[in-house]
């Protein structure tokens, strides 16, 4: 039997077990930054409708679950919420560009490694694909006949979010949208720490599920959310359509990118740049 000295080393090398520390998510974080905002159009756009239909699955689901309360206001709420965590499952782990997580390349816009032009091209390039695929899968659910479940329930639930979301006030939409994207970019933030699919699985759900459950505001789950109610019967008008999404959209910005993506750069990033 070989000692510890002379025992073969193993075929393949044995991945690390142990999360990423904060300092190097950042760098992490960073890095991905770059690349994401010099993607080439045609990637970006198609990474960007992508994520918009990711999105609109993860809603879909959260529709069905939230349809029969059975298990009260605030389990039914969390288990929404679980569901919808499948979006970003899927933009974290098949890939895909959706705008809300995007807000972390600010990261690298603060050290320069990202100039404000291909910051800003990013976002909006990004944000319209987002809204494009998520409204095509609102269309194609209501085209397919799918929310006539349970005699019509799921499609009621539908109404019932999309004039809900549009009834908010500038002050409401604006705050829950920042409280929404603080926590999907920290779900993002802890996905970046993860070695394996599970990891990353795991990571992303309680965050998620946590803004579904306290009703704060993703505007590109509202992308879908609001026009799946509105063709299958809300009273909501374009203007509330309007409306809603430009409060969110700011929020969220505001969210991810000033109360995670701006935090952690003076924690971990603006001093070792100034060294």
């Amino acid at each position: 039997m070989p000692d510890d000295h002379t025992r073969p080393a193993p075929a393949h090398p044995v991945a690390p077990t142990d999360a990423h520390p904060p300092q190097m998510i950042a760098r992490l974080v960073e890095e991905v930054g770059v690349r994401k905002a010099t993607l080439g159009l045609v990637p970006m756009v198609m990474l960007g409708l992508l994520a918009g239909a990711f999105i609109a699955f993860g809603g879909m689901l959260a529709t069905l679950v939230l349809t029969d309360p059975v298990a009260g206001f605030g389990l039914t709420r969390w288990l929404a919420g679980i569901a919808f965590s499948l979006g970003l499952v899927l933009v974290v782990v098949a890939g895909a560009e959706l705008f809300t997580g995007n807000n972390l390349i600010v990261m690298a816009w603060a050290d320069g490694k990202v100039t404000t032009r291909q910051l800003l091209r990013a976002w909006a390039i990004v944000w319209a694909a987002n809204f494009a695929g998520a409204l095509a899968m609102a269309i194609a659910v209501w085209i397919s006949g799918v929310y006539a479940a349970g005699d019509g329930a799921v499609a009621d639930t539908a109404i019932r979010i999309a004039e809900a979301k549009t009834a908010l006030g500038p002050l409401a939409a604006l705050t829950r949208g920042i409280l929404c994207n603080a926590l999907v970019c920290l779900a993002v933030w802890l996905a970046m720490a993860s070695h394996t699919v599970a990891d990353r699985i795991l990571a992303v759900i309680f965050p998620v599920a946590a803004f579904v459950a306290m009703g704060f505001e993703h505007s590109i789950a509202n992308m879908y959310l609001i026009p799946a109610g509105w063709l299958h019967g809300a009273a909501v008008s374009l203007a509330g359509f309007i409306g809603n999404i430009f409060w969110v959209t700011l929020g969220n910005m505001i969210g991810g990118g000033i109360f995670v993506a701006g935090v952690y750069w003076v924690v971990y990033l603006r001093h070792a740049e100034r060294g």
